[in-house]
Parts: C-alpha cells; structure tokens; sequence
C-alpha cells in the first residue's frame, strides 16, 4: 500500500456497508471484496463498532444511513485482518468534550490520528452566535485531542451553507473563526453541491486543512418519461453523474489529502451497497493508480 505522501488513499465509510456487515462472517466477506476491488481504507464510525442504543440506530436510520447490527463485532481484528487501514474516526462532539483521552486511545488503536465530527444534531447553521460558539468549542476539542496526537476534522453536510445575518455561510464562518493547528477538514463534496455550493472551489480556498475527502457522484436514476421540470437527484456511483470528479480527485491529490472516501447511503445500483462500491472502485482506480 503507498504512503499517503505519495497520493490519497482509496477508502470507503463504513457506513455505506452497514447493512452488509450485522455479522462476523458477513463482515470478513464484505470487507475482503473490498480490498480485491481496490479499496485501501476505510473510515470507521466510534457508534458502528461499540454497542449503541436503539434510539441511536433508529436515528441514523430516519437520516436515510442505516447502521446494521454490527456494532457488538470486534471491527479492531476484523479491520486488522482485511489488510485495510483506518483512514479516520468519527465521533459527535459531546463525546470527544467529555473524555478526549479515551477517544484519542480508541483513534490510536485504529492506527489513525483522525477523529471526525460529522455535524451537529438539530443544531441552528442559521444562528451566527450558535456558529461562534461552535466554532469555539471545535478549538477547544481539537486542542485537547492534538495534546494526544490526534487530529480534529470536521465533517460538512448541506446546513453548513446556510445564510447567516452576515450574508456569508456557516461553513465560512467555521473556517474563518477556528485555528487551522486545532481544526482541519473532511470536505464531504456530494453535500457541498448538493447546498450549492462548488466542491472545487471549496478546496481551493480550504487548501492544506482539507485532509480527507468524501466522494459521491450527483445524478438521476429516473427511467421512462418525467414530467419536466421535476427531476429526483440522488447519489449515484462514480462517473455516471455530473459532478467534476476526475478534477476534484486531481486537486484533492495535489493538497495531499490522506484518502479520498467514498460514501453512499442509498440509490444503490442493483440495491447493492457493495455492487455500487465496486463500481466507484473501478474510478477510484483510474483516478489514484497504485
């Protein structure tokens, strides 16, 4: 496996084989196809290996990204044993704030330095202050976990490109209000279209605190006739959508990212999880030659 200095990782978020992934021997199965289609990593989420509540995978569930039942599995051996490294942790916020120690250990048993926050739940992106406050306690958590060798990136969806009074985003204002030595990011860029926003253009401006990315491509599904102009856009696998993904890569590649992460929830093709993950792996190839 090349090191990350020489281009990104191929990786894929564990939540996408969720489902695919309730058992030990599923698990073992799911992630050997992985590795054979190219896949050199994977990100792991802290409520995907470890016992969770049900109102935890209800919640996720209702979000549109079902978990499965594979957060009693040992993910520690079976990462171990698929040959695959951990490209990043995630983890909310609360639980980094209330013991950063033991989420650091639990990064550093992984074999990564990232931990990522993936957003807040019923949080106001519209709300300058409540952005200001955020902004501040990202410092604070990314300070306390650095002390421990641990990075803090954090995770966009689409209300970071929300409007605040000042007339620029939320996503602006996080940049703009945290210190780059105590928070970095993972771009996710199917979110940042989806808002509006141009992926490329926000790696331009994130520069070297991007360090991983998300990837998706954005398009359509829909056969047969449609009433225009009433189109569903949804996730599809990579290269049969619109967005600029051989550009994004490239520039991805050229700030030296650690992976570029591939991460689906839904639209399937076939309703494969693992059938759309092989067929983004054939890009994923293209674009990052081993």
């Amino acid at each position: 496996m090349p090191p990350t200095a020489q281009r990104p990782l191929r990786g894929i978020q564990q939540i996408q084989i969720g489902r695919i992934t309730s058992t030990d021997d599923q698990a073992r199965e799911t992630l050997a196809r992985l590795v054979a289609a190219g896949f050199e990593a994977i990100e792991l989420n802290g409520f995907m290996t470890r016992p969770t509540s049900l109102f935890v995978r209800a919640l996720t569930k209702a979000a549109g990204m079902p978990v499965g039942k594979g957060g009693r599995l040992d993910w520690w051996r079976l990462v171990a044993e698929s040959g695959l490294s951990v490209a990043a942790l995630h983890e909310d916020l609360g639980t980094i704030e209330s013991d950063p120690e033991a989420v650091a250990a639990r990064a550093a048993a992984f074999g990564t330095r990232n931990v990522v926050v993936t957003g807040m739940h019923r949080f106001d992106y519209g709300d300058g202050v409540a952005v200001r406050r955020l902004a501040g306690r990202l410092d604070t958590a990314g300070r306390n976990l650095s002390s421990d060798g641990v990075r803090l990136l954090y995770h966009n969806h689409t209300a970071e490109f929300r409007r605040l009074g000042s007339g620029g985003t939320a996503f602006a204002a996080l940049v703009d209000l945290t210190d780059a030595d105590a928070v970095g990011f993972e771009l996710d860029c199917f979110w940042a279209a989806t808002a509006g926003a141009d992926p490329l253009a926000l790696l331009e401006s994130l520069g070297e605190r991007v360090r991983l990315i998300h990837l998706t491509d954005r398009g359509s599904r829909t056969t047969g006739p449609t009433m225009t102009p009433i189109v569903k856009v949804d996730s599809v696998e990579l290269g049969t959508g619109n967005l600029a993904i051989d550009a994004i890569v490239e520039r991805a590649a050229s700030l030296r990212v650690e992976a570029v992460i591939l991460e689906t929830h839904k639209n399937w093709i076939g309703g494969s999880p693992l059938r759309s993950a092989e067929m983004s792996a054939e890009v994923l190839r293209r674009l990052l030659p081993a």
